[in-house]
């Protein structure tokens, strides 16, 4: 089991020190827009932390007490395919063509599009719950 632990650790530790070493010939000589970066690198894990990891929590935790066992499984994927999509979306939900520019790949309906792929979703959950209920009567 150490051995593959130190297995696992090693490409890990390679990765964040070929991270570090990318972001120092970013970072050096200091500008201002790093001091933004070091604002998103050390602001998002805080909001994650403090806001997002809390109430993802309480709703798995209300989901699992207030729902009937038989749709648990189901409308808790739903609700991880939910936030995947979402936060996928966010950056052109927050900023339109806030990617790189590609003709054809962000001059969709960003709105429509997630709309779309979470009606489908959800669509799955009702199918599984129902399925579900069928396969157990």
């Amino acid at each position: 089991m150490k051995t593959l632990r130190l297995l696992l650790f090693l490409p890990g530790l390679g990765a964040l020190a070929w991270g570090a070493v990318l972001f120092s010939e970013y970072a050096f000589p200091l500008r201002p827009d790093v001091f933004g970066t070091l604002g998103w690198l050390v602001g998002g894990p805080l909001v994650h932390d403090v806001l997002l990891a809390p109430v993802v929590g309480a709703v798995g935790f209300a989901l699992s007490r207030f729902l009937p066992e038989r749709a648990q499984t189901p409308v808790k994927t739903g609700a991880v395919l939910t936030g995947v999509l979402t936060l996928v979306a966010l950056p052109l939900l927050w900023r339109p063509f806030g990617g790189a520019a590609n003709p054809g790949l962000h001059d969709a309906d960003t709105v429509t599009g997630l709309l779309v792929s979470l009606a489908v979703v959800w669509l799955g959950v009702l199918v599984a719950v129902l399925l579900r209920r069928k396969a157990r009567y």
